[in-house]
């Protein structure tokens, strides 16, 4: 592993550590993360600081991975997947000031390995989706998904095991 920064107009890559044969397409905006070998980074995409990506990974285009997501290897992240780390947000705090990385505390959400999640899926803090889990395009996650399980829906539901 490796830490890079590159600032251009294209992307901004920032105090991200990086393991060996990782791509990085245009537009990404990446900062204080990790993410593991041989992982893909589509554009318009956006890690945030404390995230870590797995090796063999693909993060497809205009996803959002937030501070506290831990995603295993061999996940594939559709496009414009959304992850929450906040279960009740607000601009402002108790005083009536914009709020600060001191008025909250990060929920932390665990992806498994070998997982498939759909394009277009909001995946909400707090949850574990188990290895080899498949979560349909378009799906809300609210709940943990457990290993070798299908779910799809809003919110998503389980369809099956196999």
């Amino acid at each position: 592993m490796k830490s890079i920064t590159i600032n251009t107009e294209r992307q901004s890559i920032i105090n991200v550590t990086v393991g060996e044969k990782v791509i990085f397409y245009n537009f990404v905006n990446l900062y204080d993360c990790t993410i593991g070998d041989e992982t893909k980074v589509g554009s318009f995409v956006e890690i945030q600081k404390n995230a870590v990506i797995g090796k063999r990974c693909k993060i497809s285009s205009h996803s959002f991975i937030c501070e506290g997501v831990h995603i295993g290897d061999n996940t594939f992240v559709g496009h414009n997947v959304t992850f929450i780390n906040d279960k009740y947000p607000q601009a402002v705090n108790d005083r009536g000031g914009l709020k600060t990385e001191n008025d909250w505390d990060v929920i932390r959400t665990h992806i498994g390995n070998k997982v498939s999640i759909g394009s277009g899926s909001t995946i909400l803090c707090g949850l574990r989706i188990g290895d080899g889990a498949v979560i349909g395009a378009g799906s809300v996650v609210t709940k943990d998904v457990p290993s070798g399980t299908i779910v799809a829906g809003n919110p998503a539901i389980v369809l099956r095991k196999y």
